[in-house]
């Protein structure tokens, strides 16, 4: 059986349109320096009308299996970490295997908000040491402009459209891939970040659209605490998990929800700055897109060579959190 998996290839996709802080100050009662302070978004990507996430995913995906040198026939899994789905069924997964015609892959999604890409890749791990697929697709796609309430201006400065690929492939070197991840939950504070209406708690009627209930709702403050605590105590336990220490890490991702967050979990870990990768203020919060977009980036600007350790490290909605340290 293999020991481990590694990346064989990395892609990302943002749509063409840009909406900045100075478009939101003649949509809602806001303003660019509000938002950079409380945020340190500047920006962010929003998908065309009748462009759904799978879209966005497709183009991630091509990109990935064009790195890994791979043909769509050849991958044997497709996961797509997602809370924006297409539709509720089928499931975005399987529509991304139909338009990248990889038609030997079986396909699932996962929901587990911004911890998606997180909880993907522990999921990966697992099946592909298990022997049972050697070619997988992960993709974390968001259309967060869809279930944005364009009214609410504690929520919209936020959210932003993309997505992130990866595809692994098995690893008989215990020099690289997964060296140590953890996965939490606490469903009992699953209301400080949800949206409401569409499933089968609260069916679209007309007085779930009259109360808007089909937006994303969050209560930030009490987020801002359980996200700094969760990502501090996940991202000690994959450290401790591999006997590392924080000077050994050489890029911390975060999950890009604000800059607030990102400071505060980096001075709490000891991790300098320098050390941390940062474009929230270009794309905003893409929920499980943030982390595989940002480790591309990461990689095509150079950030990240052969035998760095990578600590990955998110939370998000459900409400959910995971850490990963990866040995390029």
């Amino acid at each position: 059986m293999p020991k481990n998996f590694k990346i064989a290839g990395l892609g990302s996709y943002l749509p063409e349109k840009i909406l900045t802080n100075a478009d939101l100050e003649k949509m809602v009662d806001t303003n660019d320096k509000w938002i950079t302070e409380r945020t340190g978004i500047k920006e962010r990507r929003i998908a065309k009308e009748g462009q759904p996430s799978s879209d966005l995913a497709v183009e991630a995906a091509k990109i990935a299996l064009k790195n890994a040198s791979l043909d769509p026939k050849e991958i044997d899994l497709i996961l797509v970490a997602t809370i924006t789905s297409d539709m509720l069924c089928p499931s975005t997964a399987c529509v991304v295997q139909d338009k990248l015609g990889a038609t030997n892959a079986a396909a699932l999604d996962i929901s587990a908000a911004c911890s998606g890409f997180v909880y993907g890749l522990v999921v990966c791990h697992s099946l592909i040491c298990q022997g049972q697929y050697k070619k997988v697709l992960l993709i974390a796609a968001e259309t967060l402009s869809k279930i944005t309430d364009w009214k609410d201006r504690s929520t919209c400065v936020l959210l932003g459209d993309g997505a992130g690929a990866a595809v692994l492939i098995p690893s008989n070197s215990d020099k690289e891939g997964l060296l140590a991840s953890t996965l939490g939950a606490m469903g009992s504070a699953g209301n400080l970040i949800c949206l409401p209406g569409g499933g089968s708690l609260n069916p679209a009627t007309h007085k779930t659209v009259d109360e808007r209930l089909h937006y994303l709702k969050m209560q930030g403050n009490e987020l801002f605490k359980l996200a700094v605590k969760s990502l501090v105590e996940a991202a000690k336990t994959v450290m401790q998990k591999a006997k590392v220490k924080p000077e050994d890490i050489n890029l911390f991702i975060p999950h890009q929800a604000n800059m607030r967050i990102i400071n505060a979990s980096a001075t709490r870990l000891g991790v300098p700055m320098e050390k941390v990768f940062i474009n929230i203020d270009k794309y905003g919060n893409t929920s499980a897109a943030t982390i595989p977009i940002a480790l591309d980036e990461a990689f095509r600007a150079g950030r990240i060579k052969k035998g760095d350790l990578i600590l990955l490290d998110a939370f998000g909605g459900g409400l959910t959190w995971g850490a990963c340290l990866l040995r390029w």
